[in-house]
């Protein structure tokens, strides 16, 4: 298969129809096996009746996946990637405010030799303050904390090859990082416009309280990335930090126990640096006890701390 165009789907039943109508305008003519698997989370309305009904007309190119329940965009969009075997996956939400016709474009951009395209709504067709203004700090704060400068990660359409998706596992509401887990690993990413329509029918599942997971999920992202295999690094250096702070506090009390003659003991700074002391200790034993999981995380799943994109030459 050349391409699988991943879809997740929650409340669009309106929208579906017009959604396959321009996925055949622009697959069809293509000279390409493809598919489209939809991914039905937990849909109240009758979007999975629509979904059934398109799969039975074409089984040749619809495939459908149905979810027990309403799980999120991230897990239908990992199950999406799980049941696809195209050799490029493209992803694109059911709301038809991204438009299907870019998709070859961010194919051809794909050929250029890259591994990952993602879109950029540039002219965004949203609420400026409930959606566009916290999206722009979000992209912004994700930029700034991962290295990898994107103008817009919340856009769902995007083009990977398979192997940019291998080596992580999505969960809560990381999808929109797939950028910067691809990154890790050596992935080549370009970024280019796409349009943006404004929502036809129904209404979005997301507000204001996103940017608040996004920022809670990057935490979680910036330790994966920097301190996954090395997280000695971290709790070591915050332990160590704390230690030194510790020192400088007691040196500075005795200091003042000679030349002013103010008590150590009666001083609140004291507790304060013994806290700083056992915290500082507590934090370098924590360091070590997750060293010891990372090993056993890696080693038990025989999972490499390394990613090779070819070899010449050589057989596995």
């Amino acid at each position: 298969m050349d391409l699988s165009l991943v879809i997740p789907v929650y409340n669009e039943e309106k929208n579906l129809p017009h959604l396959f109508e321009a996925i055949y305008t622009v697959l069809l003519p293509m000279n390409k096996s493809w598919e489209v698997i939809l991914v039905n989370d937990g849909s109240r309305d009758g979007s999975l009746d629509v979904l059934r009904a398109y799969a039975t007309k074409d089984p040749e190119h619809v495939r459908v996946v149905a979810f027990r329940r309403n799980f999120g965009q991230t897990a239908a969009i990992a199950a999406g990637i799980d049941y696809a075997s195209g050799e490029t996956i493209v992803l694109l939400d059911a709301d038809l405010q991204n438009d299907p016709a870019d998709i070859p474009m961010l194919l051809a951009k794909l050929d250029e030799g890259y591994d990952l395209v993602s879109g950029w709504r540039k002219d965004r067709k949203d609420n400026a303050v409930t959606r566009n203004l916290p999206s722009h700090a979000a992209n912004w704060l994700i930029s700034q904390v991962t290295g990898v400068h994107l103008h817009d990660y919340g856009c769902t359409l995007k083009a990977y090859r398979r192997d940019a998706l291998a080596g992580f596992r999505l969960y809560g509401e990381m999808h929109r990082f797939i950028p910067v887990f691809a990154h890790s690993v050596g992935a080549r990413i370009a970024e280019v416009v796409v349009r943006h329509h404004p929502r036809k029918f129904g209404k979005a599942n997301y507000g204001l309280e996103r940017t608040v997971k996004v920022v809670l999920d990057l935490f979680t992202v910036k330790f994966l990335l920097s301190y996954s295999n090395k997280p000695i690094y971290l709790f070591g250096g915050a332990g160590m930090g704390l230690i030194f702070g510790s020192a400088l506090l007691m040196l500075y009390l005795f200091i003042r126990r000679f030349t002013d003659g103010v008590a150590v003991l009666g001083s609140p700074l004291f507790q304060l640096g013994v806290m700083f002391a056992i915290m500082g200790f507590q934090s370098i034993l924590m360091g070590l006890i997750a060293e010891l999981l990372a090993r056993t995380y890696h080693e038990s799943q025989s999972k490499p701390t390394y990613t090779v994109r070819e070899t010449i030459n050589l057989k596995k």
